[in-house]
């Protein structure tokens, strides 16, 4: 079930990426005057499709069937992208029959160089535009939300952050002499600012200030779980209780806060999933609160270390709440924009290129998009989009970049061709494409293989 939640997921983010960034194409060719042919879902052999010539049809589409000003819309076997065909243009389907007759006034080649760019970068202007309203809307109707305090609560046991000696009650001041005000900027410091580097950590611990050092080789691949730090005021909330698991015969209910487990004081969601996992098979004490009502039961987790609970986590300490109208929601969308899309992409880009950061742990494909698509979701509504704006606004980047089959490739061939005045030959296009092609795919292969190595 979790297997086909996850596909369920991946293909919507997919779907709904692939779909924006074509029709941004699509929509720039017709305005353009210009056929658009093929509106592709997926790569590969056609499954089905749908014109307005021949209707509803299965399997490979009949090639000696005039769609005119018409587009043949179809679904592809491996739904990893898409592409939309447009007449008398070098792309991903490799048509090369319309050379060897002359220009017709609705092709690609016959337009003028402006509005072939403009065809070119329609789908990263839609990726950004998606990326900019998914970024609006969440400003607008939920502002930002920081929790208003650096000092730690928890420290996971066996996390770096417990094997390096930050406590319990520590205030971080500092990270990497970046000042700290709240746990947010922990968060981003640890994970995103300094990904990559190694971490210097200015504490405060009993009036007395502490510098703690964690080498690079250690902070290269942390996650927020394997740091292992929560901030203190956060209680473990039963999200859901699934039927016929051992907690079901318990009486705790959706709603309930989780005191302790095994008589240990419960300060995090980790912990107790820690703890859960570590008494497999043992009948454990399990205390809650419901309405202010203590309630206990015995409960034994099961061989596959679990209980049978969704859990989330309430903070209750002090917050910085900061709401937004239709006007200040702009400026703050627009830096988000730059901040996610743009600073931390590009910087991790960089680092990549230097060696600061492992190329097989940074680069993430389908299998690692399909997991992450997951995660999200169960975050709630707010969660799975921001997911979907981030994705839209790195495949932006990605596609402007200047690579032969990227859209950023063709802009580059058009801007050669304004500057001395004549297109880039035909053999040298085809050429080039072919070559990207394959690097691509080779390049997709590979990082499918790391996703799928890298969940060992």
């Amino acid at each position: 079930m979790e297997l086909l939640t996850t596909i369920f997921y991946f293909l919507i983010v997919i779907g709904v990426l692939v779909f924006i960034h074509e029709f941004g194409h699509f929509i720039a060719a017709r305005a353009s005057k210009m056929r658009a042919e093929v509106f592709a879902f997926g790569i590969g052999p056609r499954l089905l499709g749908y014109n307005k010539v021949n209707g509803f049809t299965f399997g490979k589409f009949d090639d000696k069937i005039e769609l005119g000003n018409h587009t043949d819309y179809r679904i592809c076997a491996f739904p990893i992208g898409g592409y939309v065909k447009v007449s008398g243009m070098i792309d991903e389907s490799m048509d090369k029959e319309f050379i060897k007759k002359p220009p017709q006034p609705w092709e690609y080649r016959a337009k003028p160089i402006w509005q072939r760019m403009i065809v070119i970068t329609a789908g990263v202007i839609m990726n950004i535009l998606l990326a900019f309203f998914i970024f609006y809307f969440i400003t607008l109707f939920k502002g930002k939300t920081t929790y208003d305090t650096t000092t730690v609560g928890f420290v996971a046991k066996n996390s770096l952050a417990f094997e390096y000696g930050i406590k319990s009650n520590d205030i971080i001041k500092s990270i990497n002499n970046s000042p700290i005000n709240t746990w947010d900027e922990i968060i981003s410091g640890v994970h995103i600012d300094h990904l990559g580097e190694p971490l210097q950590i200015l504490i405060n611990r009993n009036g007395k200030d502490t510098v703690i050092f964690i080498p690079k080789d250690k902070a290269i691949s942390l996650t927020e779980k394997s740091f292992g730090l929560s901030p203190g005021n956060i209680q473990t909330v039963i999200a859901d209780v699934l039927p016929d698991r051992p907690a079901s015969g318990t009486g705790i209910q959706s709603g309930d806060i989780i005191i302790s487990f095994n008589n240990e004081e419960i300060k995090s969601v980790q912990q107790l999933n820690d703890l859960i996992r570590t008494n497999s098979n043992t009948e454990s004490k399990l205390v809650w609160s419901r309405d202010g009502n203590i309630m206990e039961s015995s409960v034994t987790p099961g061989s596959d270390s679990a209980i049978g609970v969704l859990l989330s986590e309430k903070y209750t300490g002090p917050e910085k709440i900061l709401t937004y109208n239709v006007l200040t929601a702009v400026p703050k969308t627009f830096k988000d924009m730059y901040y996610f899309g743009g600073e931390i992409f590009l910087k991790s880009i960089i680092k990549i290129i230097k060696g600061d950061i492992p190329f097989k742990k940074a680069i993430g494909g389908p299998v690692k998009i399909a997991k992450a698509s997951a995660q999200s979701a169960e975050g709630g509504f707010l969660s799975f989009i921001n997911f979907v704006a981030l994705l839209s606004m790195s495949l932006a980047i990605i596609n402007i970049l200047p690579f032969p089959a990227l859209d950023g490739g063709h802009f580059v061939m058009l801007l050669l061709e304004a500057i001395f005045r004549k297109p880039i030959p035909y053999k040298v296009q085809i050429s080039l494409q072919y070559a990207g092609f394959i690097i691509l795919l080779a390049f997709m292969l590979f990082v499918i293989y790391n996703d799928i190595i890298s969940l060992n």
